[in-house]
């Protein structure tokens, strides 16, 4: 039978499951729409595809996933989870019981940083901080080839700060899930950007088709994402000023629009307590499948389970 590593994406709009070997090599991939806030449905559709994946492949393996949110230190239960039905709920117990055997559970943005910082875009890199940016926006951190979680589990959890140095006309911010207004989530995240753009324009429209109008030349896509540019700028010049890591590689919807690689690190010196910034901003090997191979690879200083 075949060793597998099975890795786990429990994203808000899509539950992606990725078996490679013990050699990083991919085998088999699949994904589906995530059943909208039906928590039991959730953990049973996780279980039927890494079932389905063994038996495509002949196989048996360990299990990591990545969600959002965090297991609380405190009492075991997710936390912090922008998809709101996962919030309360002891989600590695009940994925543990589908599947009948230990199940590794980390922040979907810290698999997004394992992955990238191992072999990806940051391979190599002594420190590397790893974004999403998406339905939500939420940050990992990988010191020395290791995830940092911390004693409260929000290592990288830069998108629930305010958004830095806020303009008058950013104060107070949009409300947020979290209870608190003006989060760097509610300036950076996909539904914002969309937001920003009806205001501006009167229309709705996907982020990724306001990329496309950018770089069309459209007036109100450009002054949006100027001002998307500026915003992120300031968020992650905060994370430089703390953490100083040599990488930040951005993941998620959002990190598919290539004039931020540009534009950010062309405007976060003016933020940085530095006299030069020689962090780079890189966009991700392994676009929005990173996070999946990251969810694999948690076992990876773990003993393997028998």
């Amino acid at each position: 039978m075949k060793r597998l590593r099975i890795g786990v994406d429990l994203g808000g709009s899509k539950i992606e499951v990725l078996a490679m070997d013990e050699r990083d090599a991919e085998l088999l991939r699949r994904r589906i729409a995530t059943p909208q806030g039906d928590y039991h449905a959730t953990v049973a559709a996780v279980a039927a595809l890494v079932t389905d994946i063994e038996q495509r492949l002949g196989g048996a393996g360990t299990v990591g996933v990545g969600t959002p949110g965090a297991i609380s230190p405190a009492n075991g239960i997710i936390k912090n989870a922008n998809s709101v039905c996962l919030n309360g709920r002891r989600l590695r117990d009940d994925l543990q019981a589908a599947l009948r055997r230990p199940v590794c559970l980390a922040n979907d943005a810290d698999c997004f940083a394992l992955s990238e910082a191992s072999d990806g875009a940051a391979a190599g890199a002594a420190s590397v901080f790893g974004v999403i940016v998406g339905t939500g926006t939420g940050g990992g951190i990988v010191v020395g080839g290791k995830l940092l979680g911390g004693p409260n589990a929000i290592a990288g959890e830069w998108g629930h700060n305010p958004l830095p140095w806020p303009r008058d006309a950013e104060r107070p911010g949009a409300a947020c899930y979290c209870g608190r207004q003006g989060c760097v989530e509610t300036w950076l995240s996909g539904p914002a950007l969309e937001r920003e753009y009806r205001q501006l324009t009167g229309s709705e429209l996907a982020a990724a088709g306001i990329a496309q109008r950018d770089r069309d030349g459209q007036a109100a896509a450009v002054e949006v994402l100027d001002q998307y540019s500026d915003r992120m700028a300031r968020a992650l010049a905060t994370v430089i000023n703390v953490l100083d890591p040599d990488c930040i590689v951005l993941g998620g919807g959002l990190g598919n629009i290539e004039r931020l690689y540009r534009d950010v690190p062309r405007r976060w010196g003016r933020y940085i307590f530095s006299d030069r910034v020689d962090t780079r901003l890189l966009k991700p090997k392994f676009g929005d499948s990173s996070g999946v191979r990251g969810a694999a690879r948690l076992w990876d200083e773990r003993p393997w389970p028998s």
